[in-house]
């Protein structure tokens, strides 16, 4: 599918690091169709109260990992992430995921340039934000189970994107001169995605090494809180909780968490639920906590299809793999 792209006498071609205001609600809504979209991007409810804030583009979102379907990295026109800006989601049935909102560049103005101006329309209101929470897939948004399906950037990001696959050079360009990424961490990251793809053709193994051994995978309870120090275990001390699927109870411990055995961190969140990205439901997420800056880099991957994805995705950690600090 291609996506349309509108606005265009918006659009800004920001870089990492610009300061830029988030435009007034008006304005926003001004750039929406009728259930609350710009180029099939929601615009959510979450989102309004950064409206007139100044802040930094933390990256652009020129791409980002499928989700949903594990097909491989999805192309995105005319969108930054901003520094610190994640969903509450308040107006999603309290989802913890705190995923990093993606904006359109039709959504922001540059603060020593703020003159350009959205004209007035009504096309989209704050009410029909509330309401496109919901899938419209269904009446009211329930299924006929009875479980609310909800709507939001993360289940929509295909519709909202293209595919692109990895051998597409000119991503790893915008990468580097959009300064998502420093030549280093470029050339580093396209050395470990390309030696991977050889491996996996050839049936080796990948880089790096990820092993798990157990039937049965063992729990731990801390009963950490929110603000609590807490300090990673060892990879070796990891892998002893895992099964062959590098899983324990069901829940991956990514290959990009690896970069944080052994670092100590402050617990920022227990997610009781999150939003399945592609069913819309909300699931439950048990014994699981967020932990500050531990977030998915996108250059250890095992597949080059997510490298330096800039979603910044919060990882979560079972108890099982942290410890008190002495």
């Amino acid at each position: 599918m291609s996506i349309s792209r509108s606005h265009k006498s918006l659009r800004l071609n920001l870089l990492a690091g610009e300061l830029v205001e988030v435009r007034s609600r008006g304005e926003i809504l001004a750039t929406l169709d009728a259930s609350g979209r710009l180029d099939g991007l929601p615009f959510m409810p979450e989102m309004l109260e950064y409206c007139g804030r100044r802040v930094r583009v933390f990256k652009r979102a020129d791409k980002s990992c499928d989700t949903i379907e594990g097909t491989g990295a999805r192309r995105m026109f005319d969108t930054v992430h901003l520094e610190g800006l994640r969903c509450t989601g308040q107006a999603h049935g309290g989802c913890g995921a705190l995923c990093l909102l993606f904006w359109k560049e039709a959504w922001l103005s540059r603060v020593e340039s703020r003159a350009s101006k959205v004209p007035p329309s009504s096309v989209c209101t704050e009410g029909a934000l509330s309401r496109a929470t919901r899938s419209a897939e269904f009446p009211n948004g329930i299924d006929p189970e009875g479980h609310e399906v909800f709507s939001c950037q993360a289940t929509e990001l295909r519709n909202a994107t293209d595919y692109m696959p990895w051998w597409n050079v000119t991503q790893y360009i915008r990468d580097l001169t959009s300064r998502n990424i420093t030549l280093p961490v470029l050339i580093k990251g396209l050395a470990i995605g390309i030696f991977n793809t050889i491996q996996r053709r050839r049936r080796g193994g990948t880089y790096p090494f990820l092993h798990g051994t157990q039937a049965t995978t063992p729990t731990a309870t801390l009963d950490l809180v929110v603000g609590e120090p807490v300090k990673v275990k060892s990879k070796a001390e990891i892998f002893d909780t895992l099964n062959v699927a590098c899983r324990n109870r069901g829940l991956l411990f990514d290959v990009e968490m690896l970069r944080y055995c052994g670092g100590q961190f402050t617990v920022i969140s227990r997610p009781e639920r999150i939003i399945n990205e592609k069913t819309g439901r909300l699931i439950p997420l048990n014994n699981c906590v967020v932990l500050d800056g531990a977030t998915c880099v996108g250059n250890l991957s095992s597949h080059p299809n997510r490298l330096f994805c800039p979603r910044s995705i919060y990882a979560y950690w079972r108890e099982v793999w942290l410890e008190r600090p002495e």
